[in-house]
């Protein structure tokens, strides 16, 4: 329970459900219809050498368009990260894929990218687990994020769910 113990100590509000496994996005929508929220996708990305990694956190109606990211972030060739990178630095599983994930990178090498649709919404996000999902609010996932001592980059990815510009949050 080491998540929920930095959770409360940050004071952090969340509301939490729990669930059947789910391992797409479609079964998270299912979902989404009972917690208020953003329903977010969240990828591993990694370039050729695999020497950058970026856990990329997106609106659910968007697609992870690697190239406008690569160009955002001044990384060229970016990849999917594997299911064993994803456990290595995340100590994740896919369809757990979680920004909470981060509390496992002791050595910092995950940075965060977050899609501006998602700055201050509720968001709809797992514990690192896909058993449950939790409703946190952007305001104190980035909180959390900071706490972890990760970089955070704000990104703008195409999409049905809003247009803006990159940054930092």
């Amino acid at each position: 329970m080491e998540l929920y113990d930095i959770w409360k100590q940050l004071d952090l509000s969340w509301q939490e459900l729990e669930h059947e496994p789910v391992f797409t996005i479609e079964q998270a929508r299912a979902i989404s219809d009972l917690l208020p929220g953003i329903g977010v996708k969240n990828l591993l990305l990694t370039d050729r050498k695999h020497t950058h990694y970026f856990l990329v956190l997106l609106h659910e109606d968007k697609r992870a368009d690697v190239k406008s990211i690569s160009q955002q972030t001044g990384v060229r060739h970016l990849t999917f990260g594997s299911a064993e990178e994803l456990q290595q630095l995340l100590g994740l599983t896919p369809g757990s894929v979680s920004p909470f994930g981060i509390i496992h990178d002791r050595d910092n090498r995950v940075e965060v990218l977050i899609d501006h649709a998602l700055i201050g919404q509720p968001l709809l996000l797992h514990p690192n687990t896909n058993t449950k999902t939790v409703c946190m609010h952007y305001d104190h996932l980035l909180r959390f994020i900071q706490f972890c001592a990760h970089g955070i980059q704000q990104i703008n990815c195409p999409g049905a769910s809003g247009q803006g510009s990159g940054g930092t949050p």
